[in-house]
């Protein structure tokens, strides 16, 4: 019963994780800034403000901080 839940632990983490990486954002909202110097500029930003985890949320922070910087 135990290796069961934990088989599907691990299926629902790996669907969370390959859906959650398809919305990233890719487009700017102005487009001055929809290239990819500014894309590059941003997300090495977002990534210097939320270092990576272990277990994978600074994906979600990244996409929100990249989301306020006007990504979509």
């Amino acid at each position: 019963m135990m290796l069961s839940t934990f088989k599907h632990l691990i299926l629902f983490s790996a669907f969370g994780m390959l859906f959650a990486c398809a919305g990233f954002p890719s487009e700017n909202i102005d487009p001055n800034k929809n290239n990819k110097d500014v894309f590059r500029k941003d997300i090495a930003e977002c990534k210097q403000d939320y270092p990576e985890s272990g277990s994978g949320v600074h994906y979600k922070q990244w996409a929100n901080c990249m989301n306020l910087k006007g990504w979509k």
